[in-house]
């Protein structure tokens, strides 16, 4: 039987998070780090750039494993990670050439294995979500972050919708803003990936996305 806690005794628990500032903290406030997070949106919204900003971001709190189960090692990746200059990071950001979970599971159970996992994508997984979750409760120390297709304004497949719901984290990513849909949000809750293409984006929209999914 699990143990109660008393609300006093819940509040006093310590927990581990990110201490983002600025940009970050304005978009997701101070997030536990550790848990899944899940990141979505339709192709050429800037998914990509978000998620390798995020990816440069977590390299200041500890080291990040990318594990790029679409592109690989192709140049669209080496054309990415010269463009953030990601090669900055050192050791505090590898990237993984198509690396099967198992295998993944296997990397993050070594000793001091990295502290951020970004998947990409949930949809290259192949897995289900009964998988998702032993994968989950097996590495529950470690940040997962998992990229993820979409159909319309949500995640492809029922699988991935089921994760999205499941994640401490939502992002949704559209016209290069990322929205926080909880369940850490900070001030603003939206994060601008590109000044420039956001505001030719939603320069004729007026209805932003809210922060309910």
């Amino acid at each position: 039987m699990a143990r109660a806690f008393s609300a006093k005794e819940a509040m006093s628990i310590k927990k581990r998070t990110l201490d983002f500032t600025g940009a970050w903290y304005d978009a997701f406030s101070t997030p536990e780090r550790s848990g899944v997070w899940f990141i979505w949106g339709n192709s050429g919204n800037g998914k990509t750039s978000f998620v390798m900003q995020l990816a440069k971001a977590l390299t200041n709190y500890g080291r990040v494993a990318y594990d790029s189960l679409e592109e690989g090692t192709a140049l669209t990746m080496i054309n990415t990670l010269r463009r953030y200059e990601m090669d900055k990071a050192g050791s505090r950001f590898q990237l993984l050439d198509c690396e099967p979970m198992d295998e993944l599971g296997a990397r993050i159970k070594k000793h001091k294995s990295p502290d951020f996992y970004i998947i990409d994508s949930f949809q290259y997984t192949q897995m289900t979500y009964r998988e998702y979750i032993a994968f989950k409760e097996a590495h529950r120390g470690k940040l997962l972050i998992f990229i993820s297709h979409a159909e319309g304004k949500n995640p492809a497949g029922t699988a991935a919708k089921k994760v999205m719901f499941d994640a401490t984290l939502k992002i949704y990513v559209e016209g290069f803003k990322a929205f926080s849909k909880g369940r850490f949000i900070g001030p603003t809750g939206e994060y601008t990936i590109w000044q420039e293409g956001a505001e030719r984006y939603w320069g004729g929209i007026n209805d932003e996305p809210n922060k309910a999914v």
